[in-house]
This record gives structure tokens, sequence and C-alpha cells, in this order.
């Protein structure tokens, strides 16, 4: 039987946006304050996911081999160094988080059964890369207020309260959403970057967050005057109103990520079709007992 296994590493590292045929007001423009001297630091976090038979001692692999490979290929190298020197990867292509990704994909993919590389440059902005060739994944995340109420404007009270519970009170209720947003697309060989983080940071702040923040969805975002604001619905529409916004940036919308409260969180993704997992027949059953 397959399984895939994750391993956890952190390193400390610093690194600098700039290229020299830019001049000081190309880098500063593309770049923000990423381009002053002498840098800026991070503390990253690093997860390696693995793929492979079960054993007949239940494993995967032997962590412990697993820690020395990464602390041998990766950690030791890069923690407490400037980047941009470290490696030769980094100074033809600038060490972007998801330029990062790659490279360390790239270092142990000789040693271990590499399904995912996901690096934190921190907590709200983090890279995955999973393989082809130059294209990564790129989430931001970030948050916004606001109140719903969930009622179907076709349906009696009653029969809202039914569906709903205390969430079709007439005056609804209010969560603080956090929101991830992904955009997947093609490394650029020089600048590292699939698209200009500043430009995807301001789509999603323009088309979502200033709109959507410290509202009564129901009554100030004209969608949900018919729509049931739903955290489903309510990724639905945030998928929908940044496709074209991220087209715009040079990237392709992947997924869209709302968390409503630590209990519950809904993801959905810009294709569909593509992107969702297939139920196996064990998450099968367990559905059809459910809906019994």
């Amino acid at each position: 039987m397959k399984c895939i296994i994750n391993r956890r590493a952190q390193f400390s590292a610093s690194h600098r946006y700039w290229l020299p045929e830019w001049t000081e007001a190309e880098n500063f423009e593309k770049f923000g304050r990423c381009a002053q001297a002498p840098g800026h630091g991070h503390n990253y976090v690093l997860f390696v996911s693995m793929v492979g038979e079960l054993d007949e001692y239940g494993m995967v692999l032997n962590l412990s081999d697993v820690k020395q490979v990464i602390k041998r290929e990766i950690t030791s190298q890069l923690d407490f160094s400037y980047l941009n020197q470290t490696w030769e990867e980094f100074q033809q292509t600038l060490p972007t988080t998801e330029h990062m990704a790659r490279v360390i994909w790239q270092r142990l993919a000789p040693y271990l059964p590499l399904v995912r590389i996901q690096l934190f440059e921190h907590p709200e902005l983090w890279a995955e890369y999973e393989g082809n060739d130059m294209e990564a994944y790129l989430t931001i995340s970030t948050h916004f207020s606001a109140a719903h109420r969930l009622a179907s404007p076709h349906l009696s009270l009653e029969e809202n309260t039914e569906i709903y519970g205390k969430c079709a009170r007439v005056n609804g209720h209010g969560h603080n959403y956090h929101l991830e947003v992904t955009i997947k697309g093609e490394i650029d060989p020089r600048t590292g970057m699939i698209a200009d983080l500043v430009a995807f940071q301001n789509a999603v702040d323009d088309h979502v967050v200033e709109p959507m923040d410290h509202t009564f969805l129901n009554k100030d975002v004209p969608y949900f005057a018919n729509i049931v604001p739903t955290a489903e619905n309510i990724a639905v529409y945030i998928r929908d109103v940044l496709r074209q916004p991220i087209q715009e940036i040079g990237a392709q919308l992947h997924k869209v990520k709302l968390i409503e409260s630590p209990n519950n969180s809904a993801e959905v993704y810009c294709t569909d079709a593509d992107a969702l997992p297939t139920l196996n027949q064990t998450q099968a059953r367990m559905l059809a007992q459910a809906s019994v």
C-alpha cells in the first residue's frame, strides 16, 4: 500500500531581490522594499512530502535517514546564509520562494521519492513545487471580517431554521474570515517569480478584501442577494471574482480556500474536474453512511 509521508525542517536565511542589469529605479519598481540593500531575512519552514510502499515495519522511509538527507543537502547549507551567494542556482535566478522550492526539489530528488516541496517564507506566503519543470504554486493568505445570514429568500423562517439552525437568525452573525489564494504559473528564469507579488496581493485586496471587509454580505454584496452566503458559496464567489485579475498579472488562479472558523473551511479550484481529488472506496462508503 502506498502512503505519503511529510518531514518538516527549518532554516533562517537572508536574500535580496536585485538584478544588476536593471537600474535602481527599475529594481525598486519591480521588487519594492525587497530591493533594499543589503537584503532582508526570513525564518523559512520547509515541508518535504515523499511517497512509497509501506514496508514490513510500517514505514515508507526511515525518518532518521530522511532527516539526515535534508540536513546534509539543504538546511546545513542554507541556514544563516545569504541566499543570493550560497548556491549557483540563485545567482542566475533570484531566490524567490517559488524558485527556492524548485531548487530544493532538484537537490533532494536524487535521494528521496518526492511528491511535493512546500516552503513557507512566512505564515502568510508560501510556495509549492511538484516536479513539473518550471511550474510552481504560490499562496498568500489574508483576512476580512464580515457578517452574514444563512437563509434562502424563497423559504420561510421556519424552513430556513430547519436547514441552517442558528445561522438563520434574522439579524445574522459575523466571522473573521481567513482567506488563502493560490496561483500557479511558470517561474521566470531571471526574476524567479510566477507573477509580481505586489500585483498579486493588490488583486486580492482590491477585488476581495476591501469590497467584503466589514460588510453584511447578504445586503452589501449584490451576488448574495439571492445566493445564500455559506462558506462554500463565498469561496466560489471569490474564485470567480479573481479569475480575470489573476490572468492579468500573468498567472492562473488555482485554488481558493476560505476558513470561516477553526472548525469550518471550504476550498474550490479554478478547474474543478482537474483538481478535486476523487473519493476512494472507504471515503465513498463513509459519505454514503453519513447521508442515510
